[in-house]
């Protein structure tokens, strides 16, 4: 054992200060591999100064002699071009210098999974606490706990809450946070009109009952869950078709409010929730085997023209892997696939007993395809069904066949009485004969007479009007009964095949053609002092292996360090546009600390506490000060939190992307309120830009007749709409959509040219001014203050100020008369009047306006 010496407070330490440098960047050379290059190990300070090859790797207290530092400085080590900070190549020197010292005495050798004590205290890897609410001055400001403890931290800087938001404020706030839609002037009316004390609770349960609340926060999960309408992987992008089965799960289980642990079980196991075979369904064991569309989302070209097979497979994998390890986890366990996590301590062999919960499921020796993963939602009684109408359609193909027999024997005896009637007894011989047996003179006949080689194919050459009436009435007969047929209904899941459980292998570097040593299935190793866990391999219970059911239950008893932290930091994030944790997709060393660790604890205890229940989580959130402030600056504030981290306002938000797409159309009335079922398409233009459409391109891509209108099904809510990996929807896409690699962890909101454009040029953004503008008009008539009054209200939430509306009249009576000179004489009847297109453009412009694209 190496004893460390006496360490001062601010002396850099081993383990805490360079160890995490070095594992970052030299691990994978110098200590991990089973060959040490230049057999320095710098896993230990005292492998260190033992040092390799070249000689003792420091010299404690004299950096100058100290040969690691020497390489370091000199850009040699690491090799390559990712090079140290000069920050870590000054924090190393100042290590040595300071005598190299560690935290502790050090084991001779590196420990099995080579976690240290300060990996392993990490505040992400401890056990949840149940922190007490603390107490406050500013009792009056406190209307929930969530209150008291951001009041503290505010409080201890000299600072409080800001005052309430105005009702008009709240109103559209609640209404986007909720809903994902504008409230309309009747709400704002009615919500202004309300003096009751429980309005604003009252408006809450209202929202948390609409149908439009599971489409907002389905929205959110499908995020995290990398939800995709097509294949992805290869440029072919096979769609498909029936993965709006898990988004419909999604809808429906939020709105019903679910308990959330068992949203997740059935999620990650359903399929082992359901007996065994999957075979007629019932409508719920369908929704809880549509759930498993979680783990289906990952990209998979295994059927779709993957140049390489195997590769593929894995891929499904690892994505799959990535999906669940960030939504769930808040950890990149990613990471860690071809060598020990670089920063945080998961090594290679935690990341392959995580794979083995899953790869009995996605067994890559006996790999399933996207088509062999879907079970029929059709119950016994439509599969005979089905059967019976499909024999008769064989049935009648059979009749159809032999009554057009009929005709073409008809045919050829016709064609045979042209023949002298010598020859006629031949040629009945030879049509009778198999071709085979043919003889030269029947062959010959044949070939000298061809219009006895009448057939059922060729037939119509000699009966034109009579085959083609023969077909039209047999095709209607078929089709008829075609109709009455029910159509193919499917679920993509996830499941095993009982009885094959492959084994899983840790591959060196990652590569699947080098399997190492076998693993057995389990969790992040770091986390077994805070949350036992222990995965079967095979459940003697279940047909199936078990593994996914059994970590789905232990992940969610409530106990778990990771899972339920990472849920509320999520829900919090959609409501205060930053989470507590400011990465919900990385709890680790790379990630950010929790800004108020104390609440999040306490947020995750309650969660669990009230039922996993996410609607009382939102009236918790909802109803407190933290939430109703308003969110102007101030100049206190500013100076020691720029940020907001601390909450003593509320942070403005950008809309994201669908719920701008959505708001034009409601506000234009042109919102469809259809829910579930296949989605919208998505086709390219003629301008080459990706709209909602039919698609009516040729083989080569080019447009191919006029475009199929799709009816109400071009105006559904952006959640409905195909996400196809190749064709981002171009109104979503400058908006910072989803990102889809495989999954996204966290929406940006970028503020950039491309976006100001679209608003201006965009087809859907003038046709909906236009319809915006045509409805406020057949509303409220030509009163030209009325009409700024409805539009600005629908548009912004709020009444306009004096101000306000003159500006808005001002622009309108400008752009008027100068609209009226454009349209051409033998236009005026067929354009809308010049006032209705002067109003129309004020209507792109509010459109347009950052108090239609963000929330206060």
């Amino acid at each position: 054992m190496m004893t460390s010496v006496v360490v001062r407070a601010d002396d850099p330490v081993f383990e805490t200060h360079v160890r995490p440098i070095l594992k970052a960047n030299c691990f994978h050379c110098h200590g991990e591999e089973e060959t040490v290059e230049g057999k320095l190990d710098l896993r230990l300070a005292r492998l260190i100064t033992a040092g390799g090859d070249s000689g003792p790797g420091l010299v404690a207290g004299q950096p100058d002699q100290s040969l690691l530092l020497k390489r370091i400085e000199a850009g040699e080590m690491p090799p390559g071009e990712k090079k140290l900070t000069p920050a870590q190549v000054d924090l190393i020197r100042r290590w040595v210098a300071s005598g190299a010292k560690t935290a502790r005495p050090e084991p001779d050798k590196p420990p099995e999974g080579d976690f240290t004590e300060e990996e392993r205290a990490f505040w992400s890897f401890q056990p949840i606490q149940n922190p007490a609410v603390p107490a406050v001055n500013d009792v009056a400001s406190v209307k929930s706990p969530i209150d008291a403890f951001l009041a503290a931290r505010l409080q201890a800087r000299g600072l409080g809450f800001s005052a309430e938001a105005d009702r008009a404020t709240q109103l559209r706030r609640v209404y986007f946070d909720l809903v994902g839609l504008p409230p309309t002037p009747d709400d704002l009316a009615e919500f202004l009109a309300d003096t009751a004390p429980d309005a604003f609770e009252r408006l809450l349960d209202r929202l948390l009952t609409s149908p439009r609340y599971g489409e907002r926060w389905g929205r959110h999960w499908l995020d995290v869950a990398g939800y995709a309408d097509s294949e992805g992987y290869t440029e072919y992008d096979a769609v498909r078709l029936y993965a709006f089965k898990y988004r419909d799960y999604v809808i429906r289980s939020l709105n019903t409010d679910i308990p959330f642990d068992r949203f997740i079980v059935e999620q990650l196991a359903g399929d082992e929730l359901i007996p065994q075979p999957h075979q007629y369904p019932s409508p719920h064991q369908a929704d809880v085997l549509a759930a498993t569309g979680f783990l289906r989302m990952a990209p998979d070209g295994t059927a779709s023209g993957a140049t390489d097979v195997n590769l593929a497979k894995n891929d499904v994998l690892a994505e799959t892997i990535k999906i669940v390890s960030t939504s769930l986890l808040g950890m990149s366990v990613g990471c860690a696939q071809c060598h020990n996590h670089r920063y945080d301590p998961i090594s290679q062999a935690d990341y392959y007993r995580f794979r083995a919960l899953f790869e009995p499921a996605y067994n890559w020796q006996n790999w399933r395809t996207p088509p062999q993963r879907l079970v029929s939602t059709w119950d016994r009684d439509l599969t005979l069904r089905d059967i019976a109408l499909a024999d008769a359609q064989r049935i009648l193909n059979d009749q159809r066949g032999r009554e057009l027999d009929a005709i073409v024997l008809e045919v050829f005896n016709k064609e045979v009485a042209k023949l002298p009637e010598a020859q006629q007894p031949l040629a009945r011989a030879a049509r009778a004969a198999p071709a085979e047996t043919r003889t030269p003179e029947q062959l010959q006949i044949l070939k000298d007479h061809p219009s006895l080689n009448v057939d059922r194919g060729s037939v119509y050459l000699y009966e034109q009007a009579r085959i083609a009436e023969f077909n039209r009435q047999w095709d209607a007969r078929v089709e008829e009964v075609g109709k009455l047929r029910p159509p193919a209904d499917f679920i993509p899941f996830l499941s095993e095949v009982p009885g094959q459980i492959p084994p899983t292998f840790l591959f060196y570097r990652g590569e699947i053609s080098q399997p190492k040593q076998e693993v057995q299935p389990g969790d992040l190793t770091v986390l077994a002092a805070a949350h036992a866990s222990a995965i079967p391999v095979d459940d003697p219970a279940l047909p199936t292996s078990g593994r996914r059911l059994a970590y789905a239950k232990q992940l969610t008893d409530g106990k778990h360090p990771l899972l339920t932290r990472v849920l509320v930091n999520r829900f919090w994030l959609h409501h205060f546009g930053v989470g507590i944790v400011a990465t919900p997709g990385d709890f680790g060393y790379l990630g950010e600390k929790p800004s108020h660790p104390e609440l999040l604890d306490w947020l995750a205890t309650r969660f669990v506490a009230d039922g996993w229940q996410l609607k009382k989580f939102h009236r918790m959130v909802m109803s407190s000060t933290a939430y109703r402030q308003q969110s102007y600056r101030r100049p206190e504030l500013d100076a020691v939190d720029a940020d907001n981290r601390l909450l003593g306002r509320m942070s403005v938000r950008r809309l994201e992307a669908e719920a701008i797409r959505d708001s034009i159309l409601a506000a234009s009335g042109a919102l469809s309120d259809k829910q579930y079922g296949s989605p919208s398409p998505v086709t390219v233009d003629d301008d080459g830009q990706n709209i909602v459409g039919n698609d009516n391109r040729d083989s080569a891509g080019r447009p191919e007749g006029v475009r199929k209108s799709l009816g109400e099904d071009e105006f559904r809510r952006s959640v409905y709409v195909q996400v196809r990996r190749s064709l981002p929807l171009g109104m979503l896409e400058p908006f910072d959509m989803a990102t889809l690699l495989p999954n996204c962890e966290l929406r940006r909101a970028s503020t950039v040219p491309p976006q100001a454009l679209l608003m201006m040029n965009n087809e859907l953004v003038l046709r909906e001014a236009d319809r915006f503008a045509h409805r406020v008009r057949a509303t409220v008539g030509d009163d030209a203050t009325a009409q700024v009054t409805l539009a600005w209200t629908t548009a912004f939430g709020k009444t306009p100020t004096s101000e306000q509306t003159a500006g808005a009249l001002a622009f309108i009576a400008e752009q008027t008369p100068q609209i009226a000179t454009r349209i051409p004489a033998d236009e005026i009847d067929k354009q809308p009047p010049a006032a209705e297109q002067a109003l129309a453009n004020l209507c792109q412009a509010l459109f347009s306006a950052n108090a239609f694209l963000y929330v206060d």
